[in-house]
């Protein structure tokens, strides 16, 4: 019979709730972009796309001021497709949100076998101008 208790070592093999968090995911971003699309059909397309390269869309919404936000997730070996599809999609993003998703794309190429599985995060949030409010802006300094 063993002396003692296995609780302290059960206690070291299950990672914290902060731990666990920086582990699962290493690579949460935070992003602005802006686009011309209007809101709720920005917020459909996105979606759809998101799902379609196997992401996962946590959280969705548009207010009255065209502001959208989203939260999703997706494995690190699918960023290329999900940077594509933003950009696809009409997004500008920020040139630090170009930076860092350049990032996460190299050093997925550099590492696929170790971290192509493990999951990005990107919580989005877009500016979204509705082409009338774009036509009447540039007429307006045209004339």
């Amino acid at each position: 019979m063993r002396d003692g208790s296995d609780k302290a070592d059960v206690r070291l093999t299950v990672p914290t709730r902060e731990t666990e968090q920086i582990i699962s995911i290493p690579w949460a971003m935070q992003m602005k972009a802006i686009s011309i699309e209007e809101p709720s059909r920005l917020v459909q397309t996105l979606t759809g796309a998101i799902l379609g390269c196997g992401g996962w869309v946590l959280s969705r919404g548009a207010n009255d001021t065209g502001m959208v936000n989203m939260l999703f997730e997706f494995e690190r070996q699918a960023c290329v497709e999900i940077y594509s599809i933003l950009i696809a999609a009409g997004l500008e993003l920020s040139q630090s949100g170009h930076i860092r998703f350049t990032e996460l794309c190299q050093c997925t190429r550099s590492h696929q076998k170790d971290c192509g599985a493990e999951i990005a995060s990107i919580d989005l949030e877009i500016q979204t101008f509705p082409t009338d409010l774009i036509r009447d802006t540039c007429a307006t300094g045209a004339a």
